[in-house]
């Protein structure tokens, strides 16, 4: 029984001191080849040291909306025609030459009654022509809502470039005075006076002749 233990005790000795050498062995050879390996240094240590650029970071910028401006009056004028052609052509109602308008190009000439009610008679300034139009009149930017002594009232839309739509109150007051009324309603001008019979050069020669007969 001694030796049978001697024996295991001088086995696992063995095999313990074999596998301290094996692990001593693989070290010693991993050291070498770590030692024998150059890594070159990350800067020449002979010249001034420069910080490295910082990144560039992309930053998203949303675009800001714009409104939409509107085509030349010559586009819309010809957009209008191609339009009053196909409603003829449909037997439709014609679209009024307003649609082809925009608000800031239209200026208010008069403002008078009709059977209707109230009219206004506006000018286009970019190709000089007038229209009288009634509440509910469209152009090419807005409405005409309502229609006052002294001043038109339009629904304005802005179209923006993210498909919005804004709408606003815009008011046009009557602009230069309408020379038709003032016409008509400013009082006549004096007649000029008639001659007086009594000074008039003939009849007093008449009557001095008179007196001395």
């Amino acid at each position: 029984m001694n030796y049978t233990k001697l024996i295991k005790r001088s086995l696992q000795a063995t095999l313990a001191a074999g596998a301290l050498l094996t692990f001593s062995a693989t070290t010693f050879v991993q050291a070498q080849e770590a030692s024998t390996t150059y890594k070159g240094a990350g800067r020449d240590p002979f010249t001034k040291y420069k910080p490295r650029p910082a990144k560039k970071v992309k930053v998203n910028v949303k675009a800001v909306p714009q409104p939409i401006a509107a085509p030349s009056i010559a586009q819309r004028i010809a957009a209008y025609k191609t339009q009053k052609a196909i409603a003829m052509n449909a037997q439709l109602p014609v679209p009024k030459p307003t649609t082809a308008l925009l608000l800031n190009e239209a200026h208010v000439t008069g403002i008078f009654r009709t059977p209707r009610g109230y009219a206004a008679m506006v000018e286009a300034k970019p190709i000089k022509l007038s229209y009288v139009v009634y509440p509910g009149e469209t152009f090419y930017d807005g409405m005409l809502v309502a229609i006052e002594e002294d001043r038109l009232v339009f629904r304005k839309e802005t179209r923006w470039s993210d498909g919005r739509r804004e709408m606003n109150v815009e008011t046009k007051a009557l602009g230069a005075a309408n020379a038709v009324k003032d016409t008509l309603t400013a009082p006549n001008a004096a007649a000029p006076a008639a001659p007086n019979p009594a000074t008039s050069p003939k009849l007093k020669e008449e009557n001095a002749a008179q007196a001395n007969q």
